[in-house]
């Protein structure tokens, strides 16, 4: 299922405008834009991680995004969730995301979801995009969410970070291993809360927004079969050929 239009969508002249530098791009162009817009992406959380993904696909102009993430603003989100702000303490992080997007881009339509990802939501959630963002913290949600994807053959980039470390691929059965190949079970010990920088976060956030422009526009070589490791202590970057479905 997708909410792709049956008709070929067209750019306006202010979208002409505004998304002018990167219709220059070679192998872009009009056409990659036009398929941005018609395009609809689900970011599973838009705390650290999720919030520089909506905030570079908003700024692209990706035509619809959902975001799905629970709960109210605290006090420790504030050094990392771009999209939320001092004033708004108390109040729902998705309502703050939806606002800030909006206001960097009133083109775009956004369905905020007051939920996380889990087993009885992914469903529903997941196959109302053509593509997914995964950038929750826990490994129950990233597992439902996979799940569901796989199930209806739907591309999810995978993206992750611990302190200065990120890791970076695009999971896409069975073009590529299942998530549940790759971490079957939820790791023993682990919390919602990790340490990690909001750079760390935004920086795997901007490479995880560009790896979903290329698969909605058809630019570039993704990340399939491919883990990108960042370690931005050393500024290091290694990408690990991952074994490819038999």
């Amino acid at each position: 299922m997708t909410n792709k239009p049956t008709q070929p969508v067209t750019l306006t002249a202010e979208e002409t405008e505004i998304y002018g530098w990167q219709l220059d791009v070679t192998g872009f162009g009009s056409s990659g834009q036009q398929r941005l817009k018609q395009s609809t992406v689900l970011i599973s959380r838009v705390g650290g991680l999720g919030s520089a993904v909506a905030y570079e696909l908003a700024a692209a102009g990706v035509g619809r995004l959902i975001l799905a993430h629970a709960g109210d603003i605290q006090p420790s989100d504030l050094n990392r969730q771009l999209l939320m702000t001092h004033d708004r303490i108390g109040t729902p992080r998705i309502e703050s995301a939806r606002k800030r997007l909006l206001e960097l881009n009133p083109r775009i339509e956004i369905i905020a979801v007051p939920e996380n990802m889990c087993a009885e939501n992914a469903e529903r959630l997941v196959g109302m995009a053509d593509c997914v963002v995964d950038a929750a913290p826990l490994f129950q949600e990233r597992l439902a969410m996979n799940d569901a994807a796989e199930q209806r053959g739907i591309p999810v980039v995978e993206a992750a970070m611990y302190e200065l470390e990120a890791s970076l691929t695009v999971i896409h059965p069975p073009q590529t291993p299942r998530f549940r190949d790759l971490v079957p079970d939820v790791p023993r010990g682990w919390t919602r809360r990790f340490p990690v920088f909001g750079a760390v976060s935004g920086s795997v956030g901007c490479l995880a927004a560009m790896e979903t422009i290329k698969l909605l526009s058809g630019i570039g070589q993704t990340l399939k079969n491919r883990l990108l490791r960042l370690d931005l202590r050393t500024m290091q970057f290694d990408t690990i050929v991952l074994a490819a479905p038999d």
